[in-house]
């Protein structure tokens, strides 16, 4: 088994410790030497799955002290999630971060008006699907999709079609999570999107950038029960 599958499976063991021992923001995790013990790994591949953790802002690293907890996954994002896949399912935030930010300044900068009533279209779709209660994640990656054509680039909607399983189960998990919480975190959903497509619509390209950035940090946040 390859070195990068088992730090997804201790990722996953990890964060399942976390969930099971209901663990707090703030508890300490068991040392690097007892997690590799734990799991049958290297401490090297321990290391690793600890450096994905903290990207992802489960577990916070003190020089000298070892690793924190300091947020774990919706129990509903977990159960998206098969065994050593939440990693990967987390971590294409991070490639979206940089791949639709930059999708959506070109997009703004290129669409055309065929794009735009397209655009239009999937935003309105999108916006009925999440007001009505409706099953919307099939709606919401058609909007980023039409926004990734938008670019008149084929090599983003290839790259973009490369994530989309995991895409898929992070808008799933994220708008059950969301219509979980008050109505208010639904409408902030929907007003990013609305941002995202009015900055493209006046071709305002770093105002899409911007728009489109603080969507995916504020989706990403969703996914976390305290936020």
């Amino acid at each position: 088994m390859s070195g990068v599958r088992r730090a997804d499976q201790v990722y996953t063991g990890i964060v399942e410790y976390i969930t099971a021992r209901h663990l707090g923001v703030g508890e300490r995790l068991p040392s690097e030497a007892q997690l590799a013990e734990t799991f049958d790994v290297s401490r090297a591949v321990v290391r690793e799955a600890l450096v994905r953790l903290a990207a992802d802002g489960i577990t916070v690293s003190r020089r000298g002290a070892g690793s924190y907890v300091n947020n774990t996954p919706s129990d509903r994002l977990i159960s998206y999630a098969s065994p050593g896949t939440l990693s990967a399912i987390l971590g294409t935030y991070e490639v979206r971060l940089v791949l639709e930010t930059e999708v959506a300044r070109l997009a703004a900068a290129r669409r055309s008006v065929q794009d735009m009533l397209d655009i239009g279209k999937a935003l309105r779709t999108l916006q009925t699907a999440l007001s009505s209660g409706m099953p919307a994640h099939a709606e919401d990656m058609e909007l980023h999709r039409r926004i990734v054509l938008a670019t008149a680039n084929p090599a983003f909607l290839a790259a973009f079609e490369a994530l989309s399983i995991d895409v898929n189960r992070t808008m799933h998990a994220g708008v059950e999570i969301s219509r979980s919480r008050p109505p208010e975190v639904i409408w902030a959903m929907m007003r990013e999107h609305e941002a995202i497509v009015a900055a493209i619509r006046v071709q305002d390209s770093d105002g899409a950038a911007l728009t489109m950035r603080w969507h995916l940090s504020e989706g990403r946040k969703r996914l976390m029960p305290g936020a």
